[in-house]
């Protein structure tokens, strides 16, 4: 006789229950920028909206600012670390392959002994994070998970290089989901897009690096192992044009998807928030989603730049701080990025 398993406790509905978000005290302006490219601020600014970014110091770590973020978030949902059951941490600069950031931050938070994983899907990642939080959650396999969207992306940028660099800036942006009465989670619209997998990515391999400074040291010439050091270290670059019309053109499609997974309709949102890459291509987004004008749009990249995985949940918190009647509205949130990925979905801003 075969024996039968025992089924999960599913849950109805979820929602995020609270925001935090953690922005380092450094600002980076244009004109500081400008030291290290052949550019100006009104250049700069006409381009991309971006005026500061943030930039964390030395010693605060991808998993500090995530701690931060992370706190916050718990205290705005009401909920003890010890309640979490879940971690997941979405981010492409925590300097270790391994242990995960999240399950660091898990035990940092007194979560332990939660579930812990890391998302490397760029400034997708929060979505992503947030559509397997929401299918944690509906499994019943967890009661209330912790996202966290963090980039400390100064540490893997070179200055000097001028497709993406001059954009980028650091910070965290953190929720709780947990069980809902009513929906505040609608379902995910996540993909991927391989054939432009190289127009936003790392410009060498760790191995690649290993084996020339291996080449170097064998040979003993000093010069030569500072000098391959300097060119073969990964750094961040990207096909600008590529990006550019792809999100324009193909995320404007992906989000109405989500509005129609959702069964709402633009002017039902309080809020869109999407990913903060390009001041034009948010312009864009919003235009071709015909908003109404009572609809707020995240514009954070004018002062925080693009924070990659945590720009979603930062733009949503300086929104919500600056408009606090727009708790318990919907947000659509989208964001796209390296791979290329994307991911989208509607939420009830907590």
């Amino acid at each position: 006789m075969t024996a039968t398993l025992k089924p999960t406790n599913p849950v109805d509905a979820t929602a995020v229950l609270g925001l935090g978000a953690y922005r380092p005290s450094t600002l980076v302006d244009n004109e500081q920028i400008c030291q290290w490219i052949d550019s100006s601020d009104e250049w700069i600014r006409k381009r991309t909206g971006i005026v500061t970014r943030h930039r964390a110091p030395a010693d605060v770590s991808v998993v500090d600012m995530a701690e931060a973020a992370a706190l916050e978030a718990l205290q705005d949902a009401g909920i003890a670390g010890s309640q979490v059951d879940s971690v997941i941490v979405s981010t492409v600069t925590h300097p270790y392959m391994t242990p995960s950031a999240a399950s660091d931050l898990a035990h940092r938070v007194g979560a332990t002994p939660a579930a812990a994983f890391d998302i490397s899907a760029a400034c997708a990642g929060y979505c992503y994070g947030i559509a397997q939080a929401d299918a944690l959650v509906r499994s019943g396999h967890a009661e209330h998970v912790l996202v966290v969207g963090v980039e400390k992306l100064s540490d893997i940028i070179d200055n000097h290089e001028r497709s993406i660099s001059f954009l980028l800036g650091d910070g965290a942006g953190a929720v709780v989901v947990g069980p809902s009465v009513t929906p505040g989670i609608a379902a995910s619209v996540i993909g991927s897009n391989g054939e432009k997998w190289n127009a936003v990515s790392m410009d060498s391999s760790l191995l690649r690096l290993r084996d020339a400074l291996f080449d170097a040291h064998t040979s003993g010439d000093a010069t030569a192992l500072l000098d391959q050091e300097q060119r073969l270290w990964p750094t961040l670059r990207q096909d600008g044009q590529t990006v550019f019309r792809w999100a324009v053109w193909e995320m404007a499609k992906v989000a109405a998807e989500a509005l129609e997974k959702a069964g709402v309709a633009a002017e039902d949102l309080a809020a869109f928030v999407p990913h903060q890459a390009n001041i034009r291509i948010i312009d864009e987004l919003s235009k071709q989603l015909k908003l109404p004008e009572h609809v707020l749009v995240g514009r954070d990249i004018v002062d925080a730049g693009n924070t990659s995985a945590a720009s979603i949940p930062l733009a949503l918190h300086r929104l919500r701080a600056e408009n606090p009647e727009i708790s318990g509205g919907l947000a659509l949130q989208i964001g796209f990025g390296a791979g290329l990925v994307y991911g989208a979905q509607v939420i009830r801003i907590p």
